[in-house]
């Protein structure tokens, strides 16, 4: 574990915060590890939603290079470097998890909101993703999925230019959800994570399995989110939220794991 690095759980809402402001939040391997673990654990843990965040003005500015160069990391290699632990961990949870961006966003700092389920940003913010610039490669699937997002051409400028983008730029293609005022920002932030942890936790762990499952043929796919529906109608989540509106209430779902 690393204290650049702290976790703080609220509400049912896990708080992941990255804690190196003096280097802009530059990523180590501890650090990696640390954030692997949390979003691991949140699986097994009684939280419902997943934020991860930054510094005040500095999300991250991607890899420690230094860090990288001691220990150069090969994905898919015999050892499992942390940044691999902390991809998989991330692509493996299973609660809904937030990209909370204030400030500088580089490299990963950028390609790991592609597999966050909802992210924002300040006005502040900037984007960029200078792999090639750094005669490197994309990473973190960026290299499909940002194209499935927002084109080829638009992905270019980012994956082959390194192009800067800055907070409207990335809610205009997509990038984020929505731009939110400096003043606030982490609790406007955690305010929509509590609004998603109050929801039915199984309907939630269903759609987010169904949004994140590679694209199939769609009858498959119909079928498939039947299954679940039909489970879901004999659930106990649905009989409160059924008995809520007939009641004319807002349904709890507080005492669902």
């Amino acid at each position: 574990m690393t204290d650049l690095v702290s976790v703080a759980d609220a509400n049912r809402v896990r708080t992941i915060r990255m804690n190196r402001p003096d280097k802009k939040n530059a990523i180590t391997r501890p650090m990696y590890a640390a954030m692997a673990d949390a979003l691991s654990a949140a699986n097994g843990d009684d939280v419902r939603v997943v934020i991860i965040a930054g510094a005040p003005g500095a999300f991250s500015a991607g890899n420690d290079l230094v860090d990288f160069m001691e220990a150069p990391p090969h994905i898919g290699g015999e050892d499992t470097p942390p940044v691999e632990d902390f991809m998989r961990a991330l692509l493996a949870c299973e609660k809904p998890v937030i990209g909370a961006v204030d400030g500088l966003a580089v490299g990963i700092g950028t390609t790991l909101l592609l597999h966050c389920d909802l992210a924002y940003a300040t006005p502040r913010s900037m984007f960029t993703t200078p792999f090639v610039n750094l005669a490197l490669a994309p990473e973190f699937g960026s290299s499909q999925v940002l194209p499935g997002i927002v084109g080829r051409a638009v992905a270019s400028e980012l994956l082959l230019l390194g192009a800067k983008w800055d907070a409207a730029r990335a809610e205009a293609k997509s990038l984020i959800n929505a731009v939110l005022p400096e003043a606030g920002f982490d609790a406007a932030v955690h305010a929509i994570a509590e609004d998603l942890a109050a929801k039915a936790p199984a309907a939630v762990k269903a759609a987010k399995a169904l949004i994140t499952t590679p694209e199939e043929d769609l009858h498959a796919r119909i079928v498939r989110e039947g299954g679940i529906f039909a489970g879901q109608l004999r659930s106990q989540e649905f009989k409160e939220a059924a008995t809520a509106f007939m009641e004319r209430r807002a349904p709890d779902f507080s005492r669902f794991g």
